[in-house]
């Protein structure tokens, strides 16, 4: 076993292990050798352990029989299987003669538990271990509690209320008509409405109430109750599920965790004066990213809060505008697509967006053209940089009633040509920022049923999806730039994080899917059937690492004193870490020939 033990004490994580226990591992693993064109195993079939390449060259292939990797000495496969349900999810074929060492399941489960390198060499999620408790990975449920709200009826007194709330110990109570919460009282309202204007304290909450408050979701984040609190100046918002009254935050909820500082960008840019000073706070967004990814905190996590003040520049620029142009002719809705319609931005993004109009609304009428105009400009100067697209409201195109986005929807459907592709790519990952959201409403529904029944349009979506593939290169490495300025580099935003969005965006189409984020795209395509089970925890744990390990990137250049970019170089990852990268490529690529091999892919 000399040899052996030699041979692993340069491979991690088998280096970190004390003498003793290479020694051990070094006696559990068999040597097998296999001629030239024989297969080590199959799709399909039950793996006896971990294979770990010690001479040779084995091919790799998914279930379709594609080529997905060829891996050389020092490589491990077979894994993903084995550490899943012990079935093999590829087919191994030795290319060259070929002499592998194979670690029996029970030996590598042990080390697994033993040691923490081997654990985390073997953990595909990229993700921290332990979950952050801070506010912004609290759902509004866990603020809450279980403690049934205080409540009145709009005919109660507001004496009888107020005593109510002394009694209680708290400083709100929801007012119900039935099971509906119609309003909100606070004490301030008392003082401020009863008491300060001297009115007779038997009149009647209803007269003092706030009517249809702001509410939110137990499954919202409790980041979200922080930042609408900022934003609309307002200390309590009541949480309804489905329609029924539940619970109550307020501020002194929010002092039992740990304020963000997203929330305080949030604070000053919904505070600014003008462009200035929303610029001002969007520079210090590197800085909030170097934090976050410093604090271990999840990928969904970073990047929705980065989105988020990108949505709250765009709210505060739509306020300034409609101040500044008056009253506007019409309804209108401020749409976000991209990465920020996703909810998925980090260091470095550009804008797109759009506007749709009330079906009764002139387009060219100048309010609508002064409006985008004063948006995009403000944008751009907070570091939003204007698409290269032109896919912006300042574009005409993009500004126009919701009778034309509907048929420019139907157009691209019905006559999918690649630039319908792309659009149709880009307007499925559409959100609603400000004005009225109802205009988006029932389009979205309405695009999704139409598209999901037109099978020759999802198969061009499909080959349109296909087109973006892992930077996998030949003999176990990456497919780098060769040349210019990111040379023996990878793009992981287009190589890696654009075929999982355009992959979740397909399921969300077969699925008609409403969300648009792309992980809650894969959580629910597993919840709804339209990928397996098995699948899709692949596939969201191979994104979860890319995510990761891009925003782990830019921290790194950030902390560099460099802006932060999309390109990093594998050779200056450790090991483990670009081995990590490129079994996540794998699985994104397995994905992809899965989905092109199925039913309603064009040749």
């Amino acid at each position: 076993m000399t040899d052996i033990a030699a041979f692993i004490a340069s491979v991690h994580p088998y280096d970190s292990l004390p003498q003793d226990e290479l020694a051990r591992a070094a006696a559990s693993f068999k040597r097998r050798t296999y001629p030239a064109g024989s297969v080590i195993y199959r799709h399909g079939d039950r793996l006896a352990g971990l294979y770990l390449i010690e001479s040779g060259l084995v091919r790799v292939s998914d279930a379709a029989g594609d080529s997905v990797s060829e891996l050389v000495a020092r490589n491990s496969f077979g894994e993903r299987g084995l550490l899943r349900d012990g079935v093999a999810v590829t087919t191994a074929t030795a290319v060259e003669d070929t002499t592998v060492l194979m670690l029996p399941r029970a030996e590598l489960m042990r080390l697994i538990g033993s040691h923490r390198a081997v654990a985390h060499f073997f953990d595909r999620s990229g993700l921290p271990g332990d979950r952050e408790s801070a506010l912004a990975l609290l759902k509004v449920g866990d603020l809450i509690g279980g403690q049934v709200p205080l409540s009145c009826t709009p005919q109660t007194p507001a004496i009888e209320a107020a005593r109510a709330m002394r009694d209680a110990r708290v400083s709100s109570i929801g007012v119900l008509d039935g099971d509906r919460l119609v309003g909100l009282v606070t004490i301030r309202d008392i003082s401020n409405r009863i008491v300060a204007e001297g009115r007779d304290a038997n009149v009647p909450v209803a007269q003092v109430m706030t009517p249809d408050p702001i509410t939110l979701s137990p499954l919202e984040l409790g980041y979200d109750v922080l930042n609408i609190m900022l934003e609309r100046r307002i200390g309590h918002l009541p949480v309804v599920e489905k329609g029924r009254f539940v619970g109550m935050v307020s501020q002194t909820d929010l002092t039992r965790v740990q304020a963000i500082s997203a929330s305080a960008l949030i604070r000053d840019i919904a505070q600014s004066e003008d462009v200035g000073d929303m610029a001002a706070a969007t520079a210090r967004i590197p800085e909030l990213l170097l934090q976050l990814v410093n604090g271990h905190h999840r990928h969904e996590t970073i990047t929705r809060m980065i989105t988020d003040i990108a949505d709250a520049v765009t709210r505060r620029l739509l306020v300034m505008a409609e101040v500044r142009l008056g009253p506007p002719p019409g309804p209108w809705l401020w749409a976000a697509c991209g990465s920020q319609g996703r909810q998925e931005q980090t260091g470095v993004s550009d804008q797109d967006n759009c506007l749709i109009l009330g079906d009764d609304c002139d387009p060219d009428d100048p309010w609508f053209a002064e409006l985008a105009r004063f948006v995009c400009d403000g944008l751009n100067a907070c570091g939003y940089v204007y698409c290269p697209g032109e896919m912006m409201a300042i574009t005409p195109r993009w500004r126009q009633p919701r009778r034309v986005w509907r048929g420019y929807f139907h157009d691209w459907i019905t006559h999918p040509s690649p630039e319908a592709q792309m659009l149709a790519s880009v307007m499925f990952d559409l959100r609603a920022i400000g004005g009225d959201a109802a205009l988006l409403d029932g389009l979205q529904a309405e695009t999704l049923r139409m598209a999901a029944k037109n099978s020759i349009f999802v198969a061009h979506m499909i080959s349109n999806a296909l087109k973006h593939r892992p930077p996998l290169g030949l003999i176990g490495g990456f497919a780098t730039v060769r040349t210019g300025e990111h040379r023996n580099q990878i793009d992981i935003k287009l190589s890696g994080v654009v075929p999982v969005s355009d992959l979740a965006r397909i399921y969300a189409l077969q699925g008609q899917l409403t969300p648009v984020n792309t992980r809650a795209r894969l959580v629910e395509a597993q919840g709804a059937g339209i990928i397996s089970g098995s699948g899709a925890r692949d596939l969201i744990a191979a994104y979860d690492l890319i995510q990761t390990t891009r925003l782990e990137n830019q921290a790194a250049q950030i902390r560099a004193g460099e802006r932060p970019g999309n390109h990093l170089s594998p050779a200056a990852l450790p090991d483990f870490q670009r081995s990590h990268l490129r079994d996540a490529f794998v699985v994104v690529r397995g994905m992809q020939s899965a989905l092109g091999h199925g039913k309603g892919m064009l040749g």
